[in-house]
């Protein structure tokens, strides 16, 4: 049987075999080979283990890439992004260098609305274009499948244009997305003072609406799911949702289907991560204010923690989450980078570990699982991507550095050399 293409001689190949998701004492479990290969056909791998065998299995027409002196790894899943936007909020970011919070600029009109203002006045094409090359970094730096929220629309239409763009964006870029339905982002100027009418036209008119969309089965892309979200998310916090109106919205979604996701604890703790426990969320994001008996429901209810370090980064805020308390507690942790326009223009992967290692506590091995199999495990994926192992699709990265550890070590540019994705080579990415 025939080989396309061989990666061989790696210094470690961090295959993550074995069941997700990883937690407490395997959270940093990264079965590693060494001098080790991996053999692709098609989009698939077929086959992980050791140089010399690998090689002896290929053939005149199979390709090869000498890693030695590098490491191979999973292509990194991002477990949370907003990537889809129209314009930028960099006004805000000179404002908060100035004393503005984030609560002060969304109470002056500002935050949320302004991207929403922004895309609501955008067209598809535009949204398409735009968001574009924040797909095209988020490859470079190693992001091989991307999980995008809408919730820059707050309005069905809007909404809808959101999906049209991601399912486009699917369609075209070799990164693939899943997406999220986010009509519960904040409330929309339009309706304050009327907040509970918002929840109503969420749980009554966005949600079975959106349920209907049909999946689109004529894409290059066949096994990804774009078209019908895969999940419902809420922002339950000050300044945006109540428990009792999340509660409403995830529980009408989940109803319908859909898997539930949940930005919970970023700046107060309304009781979201418990929430997100009772009712079976996938993930419960941000948690930089959650509390150990909050773990504990979330590791029993096996929710996946979704660390967001870059968003505390790009606030200049101190408060990390606690990574180190959610893995003894037995919290599955995954990373994700919360690509936005407002506190996290960010598409690197790698810094995102970085921060987790100095901020979060996590080993460099424990922040490479919550950036591959545990963030592909929150998204319902990991059979399919997040480990390299054979039957999932050949999604890997060379890195140029001698050692994993090196990923969370260096920081401030690009480790990525290689990116293969569904066994398409793509060389040297900008650094």
């Amino acid at each position: 049987m025939s080989i396309d293409l061989i990666v061989h001689s790696a210094n470690q190949v961090l295959t993550l075999a074995g069941d997700a998701p990883k937690r407490g004492a395997t959270q940093g479990d990264l079965a590693i080979l060494r001098d080790g290969a991996l053999a692709i056909r098609g989009e698939r791998i077929i086959a992980v283990g050791d140089t010399r065998e690998l090689l002896a299995r290929a053939d005149a027409q199979t390709r090869t890439i000498d890693a030695r002196g590098k490491i191979v790894l999973p292509g990194f899943v991002d477990a949370h992004t907003h990537a889809v936007f129209a314009g930028d909020r960099a006004h805000e970011f000179e404002m908060r260098l100035q004393g503005a919070s984030y609560l002060d600029i969304q109470k002056a009109g500002g935050g949320i609305m302004s991207t929403v203002r922004a895309t609501r006045a955008a067209t598809v094409d535009a949204l398409v274009a735009q968001s574009r090359a924040r797909l095209d970094a988020l490859l470079a730096h190693g992001t091989t499948t991307a999980e995008v929220k809408t919730g820059y629309g707050l309005d069905t239409a809007t909404e809808l244009k959101m999906l049209d763009a991601i399912a486009a964006l699917d369609a075209e870029h070799a990164l693939d997305l899943v997406p999220t339905f986010l009509g519960a982002h904040v409330v929309p100027e339009e309706f304050k003072g009327r907040e509970e009418e918002y929840v109503a036209l969420v749980v009554e008119e966005m949600l079975p609406g959106i349920d209907r969309r049909p999946k689109t089965e004529d894409r290059k892309h066949p096994s990804s799911v774009v078209g019908r979200p895969s999940f419902c998310d809420v922002f339950c916090d000050d300044g945006a949702f109540t428990l009792a109106q999340t509660r409403k919205i995830l529980t009408r979604a989940k109803e319908l289907g859909f898997g539930l996701r949940v930005h919970a604890d970023e700046f107060a703790n309304l009781g979201a991560a418990t929430l997100a426990a009772e009712l079976g969320a996938a993930s419960a994001d941000h948690l930089m204010v959650t509390r150990r008996e909050e773990m504990r429901a979330m590791a029993q209810a096996n929710v996946v923690a979704v660390l967001l370090p870059g968003t505390t980064f790009g606030l200049g805020k101190t408060n990390f989450a606690d990574g180190r308390a959610f893995v003894e507690e037995n919290v599955p942790v995954a990373l994700a980078s919360d690509l936005n326009p407002g506190t996290c223009w960010c598409e690197s992967m790698p810094f995102v570990i970085a921060l987790a290692c100095r901020y979060e506590k996590l080993t460099p091995a424990e922040a490479i699982v919550a950036a591959t199999i545990n963030a592909a495990y929150s998204l319902r994926i990991a059979d399919r991507v997040g480990s390299l192992a054979p039957g999932k699709l050949a999604d890997a990265l060379i890195a140029d550095v001698p050692d994993y550890r090196h990923l969370a070590y260096r920081f401030g540019a690009n480790p990525i050399a290689t990116v293969i994705k569904r066994g398409k080579i793509i060389l040297d990415p900008p650094k």
